[in-house]
């Protein structure tokens, strides 16, 4: 069984309205997809995210707002947590730093950030890390956060060998979407030979950065088979060998799913 670490279910229906949720389930199940973790990316749409866990055990939620959303209030410590406190809420974030769509004075992104942080040293739940052009500062707020105490998700991970050892440091996995089986790579492809598979993920990040042959369209949970089959040409494995161990480490990092998926493979 596949897990994809990273999706967001109601933007794949939104983008793809002639695609139901029913279909894009069982197109999961027909690629041996039975888990999935839907990221929220602001706090208006927690309520929806949270009916569709709850109608189906084998999704389950982080809560979080992106670092290029810009909401009518920020997101404050104790409505995170009023929602954290959730069994199917099982993650903080997506959270980070993104300095390709946010440009000038950026004090607000950090501070958001940060916050997100200690959330989830509050609430004991992993993290969910965006980071674009900003490596460096990321690894430095999370190391002065002390998110090593709960550790999480570098999600999309697009970055350096040096990078990922940090955030390894910093008790993160590395998760890997679509873009690993892009031709132009290479680097980040490499990045992923050299690491330890015990500290991987796969994910789609759909609807975006869909994996190869269906780049350029949209992307779907059952697509992250692709990427877990592409990790497994790259380190000279099988399918099979990179599935159990990547959803282990999934499982290892958010054991509170372990029912739910269960049910689901059952």
């Amino acid at each position: 069984m596949l897990i994809d670490s990273h999706c967001h279910i109601p933007l794949v229906l939104e983008q793809n309205p002639g695609a139901g949720l029913t279909e894009l389930l069982a197109a999961a199940r027909e690629a041996d997809v039975g888990g999935m973790l839907c990221v929220a990316v602001d706090l208006e749409g927690v309520p929806g995210l949270l009916g569709l866990s709850r109608s189906h055990p084998n999704i389950y939620i982080s809560v979080g707002v992106h670092p290029n959303a810009h909401p009518t209030h920020e997101p404050d410590m104790d409505t995170l947590l009023a929602y954290a406190r959730d069994p199917r809420v099982v993650a903080i974030g997506e959270t980070g730093l993104d300095y390709y769509r946010s440009r000038g004075e950026l004090g607000w992104q950090h501070e958001r950030f940060r916050r997100h942080i200690r959330t989830a040293r509050a609430a004991n739940k992993p993290l969910i890390i965006h980071s674009r052009e900003a490596r460096g500062d990321v690894i430095k707020v999370l190391a002065e956060e002390k998110a090593d105490d709960i550790g999480g998700i570098m999600h999309c991970f697009v970055d350096d060998y040096d990078i990922a050892l940090k955030a390894l440091h910093l008790n993160f996995l590395i998760s890997f979407s679509g873009i690993l089986t892009f031709k132009n790579a290479a680097p980040l492809q490499e990045v992923a030979r050299k690491l330890p598979l015990d500290r991987l993920l796969v994910e789609t990040d759909s609807p975006y950065l869909a994996p190869a042959p269906h780049r350029g369209k949209g992307n779907q949970p059952a697509y992250v088979r692709h990427v877990a089959e592409f990790l497994a040409s790259l380190k000279g494995m099988t399918f099979a060998e990179v599935a159990e161990q990547t959803t282990k480490n999934f499982l290892d990092l958010f054991p509170t799913t372990r029912t739910g998926l269960a049910l689901a493979a059952a």
